[in-house]
C-alpha cells in the first residue's frame, strides 16, 4: 500500500485520486475501510498524517511521523518510498527469524506428542508383561514405568501444571521489573543472545536513518526509536542518550558508556556525527547487522536440525532401552 501511494503520487496524481485508486485494490477490509475515511478527511482539507492518526492500530509513530515529514518538506513520494522500504526489511528481517525458529518448535511439538503417545498407549501395555513375570526391573525401567503411569493416570495434573507455569510467566512478564530481567537475560543468552542485540541494533540504526532521511528532528526520532527496539534494557540507554543530546552531548559517546551497543556501531555513529553523515554510517551500521543476523539465523538453522533429530532419538533410545533391559535380563534367566 505504502509503495503504491509513492508511485501513484511521483506521478503527479492528486492525493484523494491516489487513495480512491487504493482503496479499489486493496482486500484486506480493516486497511481498506481505515483508507476510506482517511481519504473523505483527505477530501475535506485534513492533511493525511492527522487523518491516518484516527488508525494507531494501524499507523505507528514511525510511519506518521515520516509521512508528516514528507508532507511538509514536499517530498512525500520519496519519504513514502523510504518507508516502503524500511517496513519490507524489517519484514524480511523478522521472518527470517521467525523461520529459523519455526522448525526446533514444530520439531519439539512433534517429539512430545510422540513420546506421550508411547508412554500412555505403548508402554503399558508391555509393562503388563513385567507384572506377569513378577522380575525384579532395572531403575530406569522402573523410571519410565512410573512416568508412564502418572501421563496415564493424572495426564491432567501435567496440562494444569503447564497451564499455571505459562500463566505465571505471563504475569512476571507483565510486571516492569519481570520484563526488564526477561530482557536482560535475552541479551546474555548463548548463541541466542547476540542475535538478539543484532536485531534491536540493526532496527535502532536503520529507523533512526530513515527518520533523518525524511527530515524528522534528531530528538523526536529517538523518542520513536525507543519504542521499536522492543528490549527495555536497550530502551532506557536510548532514553539516557537522549537527555544527553538534548544537554548538549554526541549521539555515539552515552551509547558507548553503557556498554550495551557494540563498538563497532558507537564507532561507526561517531564517526558519522564528526563528518556530517550520520544517516549514511546508520544505514551501513544497519546493513551489516542485518547481514550478520541472516548468516547466525542460517547457521543456527543448520545446526539445530541435526541437534533435534539426536535429541529425539537420543529419547527414544532411552525408552527403548528401559522396555529391552528387563527382557533380556528374563532371557538370560531362562538360559
Amino acid at each position: 500500500m505504502t509503495r503504491q501511494l509513492s508511485t501513484l503520487i511521483n506521478a503527479n496524481i492528486p492525493l484523494v485520486d491516489a487513495l480512491s485508486a487504493l482503496v479499489e485494490q486493496i482486500e484486506q477490509p480493516v486497511l481498506k475501510s481505515a483508507l476510506s475515511e482517511i481519504r473523505e478527511k483527505v477530501r475535506e482539507g485534513v492533511r493525511l498524517a492527522d487523518a491516518m492518526r484516527s488508525y494507531p492500530h494501524i499507523f505507528g509513530d514511525l510511519y506518521l511521523n515520516m509521512v508528516h515529514a514528507g508532507e511538509i518538506s514536499g517530498a512525500l513520494d520519496t519519504v513514502l518510498a523510504r518507508l516502503a522500504d524500511f517496513t519490507e526489511g524489517q519484514a524480511r528481517l523478522t521472518s527470517k527469524v521467525k523461520g529459523a525458529l519455526t522448525y526446533p518448535l514444530v520439531m519439539g511439538v512433534v517429539g512430545v506428542t510422540l513420546m506421550s503417545f508411547l508412554l500412555v498407549f505403548v508402554v503399558p501395555k508391555i509393562a503388563k508383561i513385567f507384572e506377569d513375570a513378577k522380575a525384579t526391573l532395572p531403575l530406569p525401567t522402573r523410571v519410565l514405568l512410573g512416568i508412564s503411569g502418572f501421563l496415564q493416570h493424572y495426564w491432567y495434573v501435567a496440562l494444569i501444571v503447564v497451564a499455571a507455569a505459562f500463566y505465571a510467566f505471563k504475569k512476571f512478564k507483565a510486571k516492569p521489573n519481570g520484563r526488564r530481567f526477561l530482557d536482560k537475560m535475552s541479551l546474555r543468552m548463548p548463541i541466542f543472545g547476540d542475535m538478539f542485540r543484532m536485531i534491536a541494533v540493526s532496527r535502532f540504526c536503520r529507523t533512526l536513518a530513515t527518520l533523518m532521511g525524511a527530515g524528522v528532528q534528531l530528538m523526536p526520532s529517538l523518542d520513536i526509536v525507543k519504542g521499536v527496539v522492543d528490549n527495555v534494557i536497550l530502551t532506557e540507554v536510548i532514553e539516557e542518550t537522549r537527555n544527553s543530546v538534548k544537554e548538549g552531548e554526541s549521539i555515539a559517546e552515552p551509547l558507548k558508556r553503557s556498554g550495551q551497543f557494540p563498538p563497532l556501531v558507537t564507532h561507526m555513529i561517531g564517526i558519522g556525527e564528526k563528518t556530517g553523515e550520520l544517516e549514511v554510517m546508520l544505514e551501513k551500521v544497519a546493513n551489516t547487522y542485518d547481514d550478520q543476523v541472516e548468516t547466525k539465523v542460517s547457521t543456527l538453522t543448520t545446526l539445530l536440525e541435526p541437534l533435534m533429530i539426536v535429541v529425539m532419538g537420543g529419547v527414544v533410545a532411552a525408552i527403548v532401552l528401559s522396555i529391552l533391559l528387563p527382557i533380556l535380563k528374563m532371557n538370560q534367566m531362562v538360559k
